[in-house]
Order: C-alpha cells, then structure tokens, then sequence
C-alpha cells in the first residue's frame, strides 16, 4: 500500500471519526465517509486520496463501539491506519469491516505529508519521504486473511469458518 500520511493526536474518539450529527441520520457509508474526521480537520475528506493513510498517537478510536467510524474511514479511501495503540473495540471492529490498522509505537516520527509504503505481511513502514523504517506490530495470518478477504462477513462466506 502507497500514499500519504494524514496526521492526528492521541485519543482520537470514534465521534471525532465520524460525528453523532451524522452517524445518526444515515446508514450510507458513502455519505458518512463525506464527514469522516470533519470535527478534527473540517477540509479532510476533500484531501485525502484513494491510498493515503491516517497516522495516531496512542488510544485511536476510544468511545463507542458503532462499526459506522472504521467504516467511514475505509469508504473515504484511506488503505489503513497507523498508530501508537488502538481501542480494543475500534480495533476488532476495523479488522472485521477490512479496515487494516497497525500498532507502531514509533508513529509519532510520521509526519504530516510524508509519503509512506505499508506492507503488511512484512509488518513494515517506510516512510520515503524521510527515508526511514519503521516496524509495527505483525498482524495473525487470520487477521491478514480478514482483512485480504474484505472483512469478516466475507472471509466466513469464502472460508464457511475460520
């Protein structure tokens, strides 16, 4: 996976993600992924490009448990998520609609902008803009097959299980 990296802090909550105002008055992911991280940085969903990542500090995702904020940021383009650590629900819930997210601890070396290259099997970052590594935490084979797969519901259908 290639592209840009689109920085945030730590505690980024599902409702910075996507706000209740929206995530309320519609199942459409096309539409909520209009609004994705709108409350953080209004000109976002207008910048971001097919590819491009989101890089975080620590506890990315904490608050609800709704399934509309992983799904918001995966129908706004972006390949995966980088950050220092996730909440636990935001995380299984990423992995189970096909959002890839990674634990990297030294994330906070991402700068706004900088072109990245993601490779998951590896459990590799390269930041080419800085010219630097960085590793992350690897993911299982079945969280890799998941994600390969489109999301959970799609890994069962093809798979009948784990």
């Amino acid at each position: 996976m290639k592209g840009i990296a689109h920085v945030f802090g730590d505690d980024v909550n599902t409702d910075y993600i996507i706000s209740g105002r929206y995530k309320f008055k519609t199942l459409d992911n096309r539409e909520l992924a209009s609004h994705v991280m709108e409350d953080l940085d209004p000109d976002f969903a207008r910048r971001v490009k097919e590819g491009d990542f989101i890089v975080a500090g620590r506890n990315f995702g904490c608050g609800s448990s709704r399934e509309q904020a992983p799904l918001a940021i995966k129908y706004a383009g972006i390949s995966a998520v980088l950050a220092q650590s996730f909440a636990r629900i935001f995380y299984r819930n990423a992995i189970n609609v096909g959002l890839p997210v990674l634990e990297c601890l030294d994330a906070d070396k991402i700068k706004e902008g900088d072109a990245l290259s993601v490779d998951l099997a590896q459990g590799i970052i390269t930041d080419t803009t800085q010219n630097i590594t960085l590793d992350v935490k690897p993911l299982p084979d079945v969280m890799l097959g998941i994600l390969k797969a489109g999301g959970l519901a799609n890994y069962f259908k093809k798979n009948k299980g784990f």
